[in-house]
């Protein structure tokens, strides 16, 4: 059956609008909690925990086949890619939202598209020859399987009324089949990853699901009561934390009144959104002496229009210092950016000679997966009067904010170090000294570096290579972290600047890499060493750890115990908060002996007051 819905969509005429995707992807609030058991219910019956991950493609398949997808291979591939290794639960739920399941009627529709005479059947030689060759092809396994059906074939004819309905039946035995399983597994029933935590008939409701239905204007009156779960529930110890943050108030300038007369050193670099976290790249930055430093990191405005800016400029930053070891072990946490002057985040302090990794980091909150539905594609090449193909202006204006950001230097070239960051993101390979040599030979250089013309004449060539097919061009595109209207929606340029009052720095990139251990590790450091700890009731050997600065929250779990726990977090009473979780509840899985990072937490509007309100419970 895994090829049947791809056959019958293509043979559809019927197109979604975005504005139609978008409605069939919203939930009424009463219809959330239903959604996400359902979903969940889908997921245990691949998997034995909802923590568990989607490590392949199909296990991808199986699993959205359980929630009544049956998707096709163009659809698998959208979501998982060649650089995907693996997708959560919170992703599954995604995907499961973006893709509208094959109602009864429309496949009903398809199959009379088969059938002008409207007789009802289809003969199975005709079966066979369209749905092995046409659309999202099924194997002849696949279509002898459905020709086998007895109740739905009769005389070399199928019956698609009575196919349509034994299909249907059975996924809807299937769906039932599977929640009964789940509700039947009592560990399954505690991993509430839906958008609210497990009620009692005593608990009200949580406001996230006290909003309005269609229609309804009059609010609704929620008694107040505490999070806090009740000794009825299946809690080993819970851990309740409120903070109240006022608005954003610009921090007192830390920059030393003669700064402009510092050395300093300064290099760009780009956060890119991937399936699976947060690509940037890390530097290494020396310093021959001890001396007072001061370093900054914002986001990089690309906007040429004057007074508006880059739409990524809300996007929180921040940089982590850590000591070098001179391989000794892994470099030690010094310090981090903390206050934030407009969109730079700033440190001040004083660093010893020797070697320092410099991490950028942000916490996810404001850079997350564009659901925005493109409504036209951009063109990218053309055919000019003498049929040569040529790029249209908004591919070169993009190509020539890409080269903005390869460009870590700033000098308005591209070395090959430089280069081979952007082969790296593009391709996943680098250039070596003969392929440049190349480069340099049929592209415009400078000094031995690409100049903006020679990169631009560089992507003609790739198009011309392929005739004018802009597949490979919108991958490199894509990989950038554009979407299809050629606006940059999942990725973040940013500035470093570093300046130290006795010495030259000198600061270079050293690798692209995703949200490593070592970042993970460090963010945890932080945390434990200034952020408030709080042991839970009844669970002494678990200890939150919550760090509050200008602009963020973050909340890391230890486990101090040899077992690995299971904790719930809850935050669905915070106000005017985003979570880099994406979720109001959710649960992590903390292992024996070990520090995790629970979530990110910053304002929706900075201007306006916000609330943190989060209970974490260990599950028994």
């Amino acid at each position: 059956m895994s090829g049947l819905y791809g056959s019958t969509t293509s043979l559809s005429s019927k197109r979604y609008t975005s504005d139609e995707r978008s409605e069939t992807q919203k939930l009424h609030p009463n219809d959330t909690e239903s959604f996400y058991t359902s979903c969940r219910a889908a997921y245990l019956s691949v998997f034995k925990s909802s923590l568990e991950n989607i490590t392949d493609r199909p296990q991808l398949c199986q699993v959205l086949q359980q929630a009544g997808r049956n998707p096709s291979k163009r659809t698998l591939s959208r979501y998982w890619t060649a650089k995907t290794k693996e997708l959560n639960f919170d992703d599954f739920c995604t995907i499961v939202k973006k893709e509208k399941a094959v109602a009864k009627a429309d496949l009903l529709k398809a199959f009379r598209k088969l059938d002008p005479a409207n007789k009802g059947y289809i003969l199975h030689d005709d079966f066979t020859k369209i749905f092995t060759t046409k659309g999202e092809k099924m194997s002849p396994e696949e279509v002898s399987a459905i020709l086998r059906l007895a109740d739905v074939n009769s005389g070399g004819k199928l019956d698609y009324n009575k196919f349509c309905n034994a299909f249907f039946s059975t996924c809807d035995q299937c769906a039932k089949t599977t929640m009964e399983r789940m509700e039947t597994n009592s560990r399954a029933k505690r991993q509430q990853f839906g958008s609210q935590i497990e009620t009692s008939p005593e608990r009200s409701a949580s406001p996230r699901n006290q909003r309005f239905n269609d229609g309804d204007t009059t609010p609704r009156k929620v008694e107040s009561k505490s999070l806090r779960p009740s000794s009825g529930r299946n809690y080993k110890g819970t851990a309740s934390t409120v903070i109240n943050v006022g608005p954003l108030k610009i921090s007192r300038n830390m920059e030393p009144s003669d700064l402009q007369d510092w050395p300093c050193t300064r290099s760009k670099g780009c956060f890119f959104l991937e399936e699976n976290g947060i690509v940037s790249h890390h530097y290494r930055l020396q310093l021959t002496s001890k001396s007072i430093v001061y370093m900054t990191i914002k986001p990089l405005n690309l906007s040429k229009a004057e007074g508006k800016s880059s739409p990524w400029m809300s996007v929180d930053t921040a940089l982590f210092i850590l000591k070098e070891t001179d391989g000794k072990g892994e470099p030690q946490i010094v310090s981090f950016t903390e206050l934030r002057n407009k969109e730079s985040y700033i440190w001040k302090g004083e660093l010893g000679a020797g070697s320092y990794t410099l991490i950028p980091f942000t916490t996810g909150c404001r850079l997350k997966k564009n659901k925005k539905q493109v409504a036209k594609e951009a063109r990218l090449v053309y055919r000019d009067a003498n049929e040569d193909l040529q790029l249209t202006a908004e591919f070169r204006s993009a190509l020539s904010d890409v080269f903005d950001i390869i460009d870590l230097d700033g000098n308005g070239f591209l070395s090959l170090e430089e280069y081979n960051f952007f082969e790296l993101r593009s391709s996943g390979e680098k250039c070596d000294d003969d392929a440049w040599e190349v480069c340099k030979e049929n592209f415009e250089t400078k000094k031995n570096e690409l100049t903006r013309k020679g990169f631009m004449e560089l992507n003609l060539m790739e198009a011309n290579d392929r005739e004018g097919d802009p597949t490979d061009l919108w991958l490199t595109l894509q990989s950038m972290g554009y979407n299809k209207a050629l606006e940059m929606t999942e990725a973040c340029p940013f500035l470093i600047d570093v300046y130290a009052e006795k010495t030259k720095p000198k600061l270079k990139a050293v690798s692209l890499e995703s949200s490593s251990r070592l970042l993970q590790k460090v963010l945890c450091k932080s945390a434990v060493l200034k952020g408030d700890a709080k042991p839970m009731d009844g669970c002494e050997n678990v200890i939150v750890y919550t760090y509050k600065n200008d602009t963020r929250i973050t909340s890391v779990i230890e486990n101090k115990s040899d077992k690995k726990i299971m904790v719930q977090v809850n935050t669905d009473q915070s106000k005017n908060c985003t979570s880099s979780r994406g979720m109001s509840v959710f649960a992590v899985e903390v292992p024996g002996k070990s520090t995790m990072v629970s979530q990110h937490v910053m304002a929706v509007n900075e201007k306006q007051e916000w609330v943190y309100n989060c209970v974490q419970s260990v599950l028994s």
